[in-house]
C-alpha cells in the first residue's frame, strides 16, 4: 500500500467514524478509548492471520508422530503477534447476529485479550456498553472493509497516530487539553535532531507514547535492524488514561517498551540516572504547585543545580526540574530533546542560576525557536531545546541558535507545521554543526551538496552556495561568551538577529491612498447609519 493509498485510507476511516459519533450524544474523549480499542481489535486480527504463517511453517515436528505439535501463546509472540482466542477475533465480532449483545461481546474480547497478556492487563477499553447498539455495530463495520482487513505493516500504527492526532486537534483529552499528543512536526524535529538509534531511550512525559513511535520509524528508514533490537524503550506518564494510549499505541506498533505511571516530580522509576543514550519529551510547561518540602525531591540526584526555589521557599515553576532531569538522565555521550515553553529561555532569578550552570556544562548543544499554532488546542509558540553530554570539544563553548518562527507551513488558520523541505533543511544546519562541516547536505537524502539543494528549495533560497553561515533573522553559532553578554538568555531571536525585507517595487504611497479612499467610504457609511439610528421613534 503507498503512501498515498494510506492517508486516503486514514481519512475515509476517520470520516467514517467521526460521523458516527457526531449522530450520536457521545463527545470526542468519551469515543476516544473505545474507538482506538478497536483499532488494536482490527490490527491484531490482521497481524495474527499474517503470524499464523510463519508460525505454522516453524513448528517443530515431533519425531514420534511424525506430526507438529500445537502452536502456543510464545510462537506468536516471537512472530510479533498476538494468539487470540476466537471470541477476541474482529471477525468473530463483525459477524455476531443482531439478537447476541456486541458491547458485551466487545467488552469480554477485551477481557480475554488481558487474561493472556498480563502487560495488557487494566489498559484495553471495556466500556462499550456505553455506546448505542446501532453505533457500536456501524463502527465495527466501519474497520471490517476490504481495504482494511488486507492491510498490511505498518499500516494501522498510522491509522492509530492519524486518529490520536485528530482526537488531539478536537481537545478530546478533556482536562488534559489534548496534552497526550505532540505535533508530528515537533516531534520529527527532535528525532532527527537527536538521531536516536540505539541504547535506551527515556521520556518521563511520554502522553501517549508518540516520542517512541516516530523513533522506531527513525530506525526503520535509517538502520537495518528492528525497533526491539535496535533500542530499549522506557516512559513515565502522570496520567493514568495517557498511560493506556501509550501502552495500546506500543502494542500496535510491535515496539516493546516498559510504560509506568508516575508522578516524575516525585519518583525515578526507572532508575535511569546517567544512563540513557537518549532522553526526548514535550513535559506540560509551567507547572506550579509542586511540593517543595517533599523529601523525594529534597533528595532527589537528578537536580544537581538545585530546585528552583522563590524566595518564599517554594516552587512555583516546574520548568527547571524537568530541564535537569533530561540532561541528568544522559549518559557521558548521550542527547536530549525537549519542548519547552517559551518564557523558560529568559526565566529569572533561580531560574537563570540554573541556566548559567547547565550551559556552563558546554553541553547545551542548539535551542530552536518554534511560531504560534504548531499545537492543536493551544497557540502559545514555545522553544525547542537539545543537550548533548558528547559534543566535540571545539564546540564546547558554542551553541546553535535557529530562530524559526518565520519556518512554517500554513496547514489552516490555526494549525502550522514544518513542511517536509523545511524539515530537512533545519535538521541539515544541525548536522552540519554537530560535524563542523561547512557543507549542508541533506544527511536523509546522502549525494552531494549541489544534489542536496536541487531537492530543497528552503536550503537552497538561505544558503545558496550550500555552505553553513550565520543568517540574519534565521540561524548563528553563538559562543559562550556572546551568551554571557545576553546574561545567560537563550533566546535566538537575540542572537540571529531580524531579517527586514523591503519590496522596492512595492507602491507605498497608492496603496496608502486606496486605504485612505477605504476608510472615508467607511466613516461615511457609519455616519449614515448612525443618522438612521437617531431618527428611530421610540
Amino acid at each position: 500500500m503507498t503512501q498515498q493509498h494510506i492517508k486516503q485510507l486514514e481519512t475515509e476511516l476517520w470520516d467514517a467514524a467521526d460521523d458516527l459519533r457526531a449522530n450520536s450524544k457521545l463527545t470526542a474523549a468519551e469515543y476516544k478509548d473505545p474507538l482506538l480499542g478497536l483499532v488494536l481489535l482490527r490490527f491484531a486480527q490482521n497481524r495474527y492471520e499474517d503470524a499464523k504463517i510463519e508460525v505454522q511453517n516453524n513448528l517443530p515436528i515431533n519425531p514420534r508422530t511424525g506430526e507438529k505439535r500445537e502452536a502456543n501463546k510464545e510462537d506468536y509472540t516471537a512472530a510479533g503477534a498476538i494468539m487470540l482466542p476466537e471470541k477476541a477475533k474482529y471477525d468473530y465480532l463483525a459477524n455476531l447476529p443482531e439478537s447476541e449483545d456486541i458491547a458485551q461481546a466487545i467488552n469480554n474480547a477485551m477481557k480475554l485479550i488481558e487474561a493472556e497478556y498480563p502487560d495488557l492487563e487494566g489498559i484495553l477499553p471495556k466500556s462499550y456498553q456505553e455506546f448505542d447498539d446501532k453505533l457500536l455495530r456501524d463502527l465495527v463495520r466501519v474497520f471490517n472493509k476490504d481495504a482494511v482487513k488486507n492491510a498490511r505493516g505498518d499500516v494501522f500504527g498510522r491509522i492509530y497516530e492519524f486518529f490520536l492526532m485528530k482526537f488531539s486537534m478536537q481537545g478530546a483529552g478533556a482536562q488534559e487539553g489534548g496534552e497526550f499528543f505532540t505535533p508530528p512536526s515537533l516531534v520529527n524535529l527532535i528525532v532527527n535532531f537527536i538521531q536516536p538509534n540505539h541504547g535506551i531511550v527515556h521520556d518521563p512525559a511520554c502522553g501517549s507514547g508518540g516520542m517512541f513511535v516516530q523513533t522506531a520509524h527513525f530506525i526503520k528508514d535509517h538502520d537495518n535492524k528492528s525497533v526491539n533490537e535496535a533500542i530499549t524503550v522506557y516512559g513515565t506518564e502522570l496520567k493514568s488514561n495517557n498511560t493506556r494510549l501509550a501502552k495500546m499505541n506500543l502494542a500496535i506498533h510491535g515496539i516493546e517498551g516498559k510504560i509506568i505511571e508516575s508522578n516524575s516530580f516525585y519518583s525515578n522509576p526507572h532508575n535511569l540516572t546517567g544512563k540513557c543514550d537518549f532522553v526526548m519529551a514535550n513535559p506540560p510547561f509551567n507547572v506550579d504547585k509542586i511540593d517543595a518540602k517533599n523529601k523525594f525531591l529534597a533528595d532527589d540526584e537528578r537536580l544537581p543545580f538545585g530546585a528552583p526555589l522563590t524566595g518564599k521557599g517554594t516552587i512555583s515553576n516546574g520548568n527547571y526540574l524537568w530541564m535537569q532531569y533530561f540532561h541528568s538522565y544522559l549518559n557521558e555521550t548521550g542527547r536530549a530533546g525537549f519542548v519547552m515553553a517559551s518564557s523558560a529561555t529568559d526565566a529569572g532569578n533561580a531560574e537563570k542560576l540554573i541556566r548559567q550552570k547547565l550551559i556552563e556544562t558546554g553541553d547545551v548543544e542548539c535551542i530552536v525557536a518554534i511560531s504560534n499554532n504548531f499545537f492543536y488546542t493551544r497557540s502559545l509558540p514555545c522553544h525547542v531545546w537539545f543537550f548533548n553530554k558528547g559534543k566535540k570539544a571545539e564546540n564546547k563553548d558554542k551553541v546553535l541558535m535557529i530562530d524559526a518562527r518565520n519556518t512554517f507551513r500554513k496547514v489552516s488558520t490555526t494549525i502550522n507545521d514544518f513542511s517536509d523541505d523545511q524539515l530537512e533543511g533545519l535538521t541539515a544546519i544541525m548536522n552540519t554543526f554537530r560535524n563542523n562541516e561547512k557543507s549542508l547536505i541533506c544527511h536523509s537524502e546522502g549525494g552531494t551538496t549541489e544534489e542536496s539543494l536541487k531537492k530543497n528549495n528552503w536550503l537552497k533560497t538561505h544558503f545558496p552556495k550550500g555552505n553553513y553561515q550565520d543568517v540574519e533573522g534565521l540561524c548563528k553559532i553563538a559562543t559562550l561568551d556572546e551568551i554571557k553578554e545576553q546574561d545567560y538568555s537563550l533566546t535566538p531571536g537575540r542572537y540571529v538577529g531580524v531579517k527586514i525585507d523591503i519590496d522596492m517595487d512595492f507602491d507605498y504611497k497608492g496603496r496608502m491612498a486606496e486605504i485612505h479612499t477605504e476608510l472615508a467610504k467607511l466613516n461615511s457609511e457609519a455616519n449614515t447609519l448612525m443618522q438612521q439610528i437617531q431618527n428611530v421613534k421610540l
